[in-house]
């Protein structure tokens, strides 16, 4: 069994930037212990396995997993698949099969490699509890008390399929100098996945409206460089201060991890009723490549490799510790002890290599044969 994936840049036009996303396609044969087992090896915040859909109208089904948790839903797994899928299919409507829901997404194509998507929210954003006091927060946070809020806005805690505690913060002075403390998070913040997402407005700044980090260690994260599912959240707070009818914003994240990032939110309300949410963003591709079964390690049991190439370079983070190194073929493996997938080959510091042969999407392997992987 071959599975081909692609690498993607999600939330940005240039390589190297936003928030990076494995695509796994054709993934139908994977149970979900091997997809959990595959995303912990990419070690990206997410990866997502496209799958046949139930639906003949519909264009697949997708499932998403972070590191250590699946999740119903995902914004930046959401664009990049769509923008995967609408290149694929010469589509500019995609039909997204995902465990909230049907999530319909309109796609523009920029290139053959690159593409934005823009979807309406499946669920509306709605309140999922009550927030920490001020003096809790800033202590988690590294800040004094009164650097949290602003304007009308004080921390909530909003879902719109994945719950988030919403923290506003004076300024992006304030926001760059968070410095999350481990110790008593989970106690501090106790929902689902301990998932904050502290953002601020940016009125000095161009191209954006505001600006936000995300911090979610119980999703085996630190810090996520773009954020659907809480851009998403976070729309349920903003709605409040929204005037009736349609209003749209950007949002950037990632800019204190060098991997700015822009997320589009768009609300609609009817009077004082939110009607309509929506999040949108480009994605570019950045490197392919594909992992196979090998020879069972023991009865009911198979294991995964990458298939290794030089033919691309795309920024990856180091893979999980308990992985052996061969330095003399800059190769990593993993022992055939439980059904695993051995590490991407690597070179030099954080830099994978992926193969761009694939048969079955001739029009992107071309497009990235005449790539440059560096940013434009």
């Amino acid at each position: 069994m071959k599975l081909d994936y692609l690498l993607l840049d999600v939330f940005t036009r240039e390589r190297l930037r936003g928030n990076p996303l494995a695509v796994v396609m054709k993934a139908d044969g994977l149970l979900d212990d091997q997809m959990q087992r595959i995303a912990a090896e990419f070690n990206l915040s997410e990866t997502v396995f496209i799958t046949k859909p139930k639906t003949e109208r519909h264009s697949a089904a997708v499932r998403i997993f972070t590191p250590q948790v699946e999740l119903p839903f995902a914004g930046h797994p959401t664009v990049g698949a769509a923008v995967v899928l609408g290149l694929e299919m010469r589509s500019s409507a995609i039909r997204i099969e995902a465990k909230i829901g049907v999530i319909t997404c309109v796609i523009d194509r920029i290139d053959k490699v690159r593409g934005q998507a823009r979807f309406a929210l499946p669920h509306l954003p709605a309140p999922a509890g009550s927030a920490p006091d001020k003096i809790q927060i800033a202590l988690m946070l590294g800040l004094e008390p009164d650097d949290i809020g602003f304007g009308f806005h004080k921390p909530s805690v909003y879902s719109a399929g994945v719950i988030f505690y919403l923290v506003p913060v004076k300024s992006p002075a304030v926001l760059a100098r968070v410095k999350p403390e481990r110790r008593g998070w989970s106690e501090v913040f106790p929902l689902e996945h301990n998932s904050v997402y502290v953002y601020t407005e940016t009125p000095g700044e161009e191209g954006n409206d505001f600006a936000a980090r995300m911090f979610s260690p119980g999703m085996g994260l630190g810090e996520d460089p773009a954020t659907g599912a809480a851009a998403a959240a976070l729309i349920g707070e903003l709605a409040h201060d929204a005037a009736s009818g349609q209003t749209e914003h950007v949002l950037r994240q990632g800019l204190e991890m060098g991997r700015l990032s822009h997320i589009t939110i768009q609300i609609r309300k009817d009077g004082d009723t939110l009607t309509h949410g929506g999040i949108g963003g480009d994605a570019v591709i950045v490197g392919q490549g594909s992992c196979s079964r090998r020879t069972p390690c023991a009865p009911g049991r198979s294991e995964m490799f990458f298939a290794p190439s030089r033919d691309h370079s795309v920024e990856r983070k180091r893979p999980s510790s308990g992985a052996s190194s061969n330095a003399g073929a800059g190769v990593t493996t993993s022992r055939c002890s439980s059904p695993s997938i051995a590490p991407v080959p690597t070179g030099e510091g954080a830099w994978a290599s992926f193969p761009h042969s694939s048969p079955r999407r001739p029009s992107i392997q071309r497009a990235l044969s005449h790539s440059s992987v560096g940013p434009r």
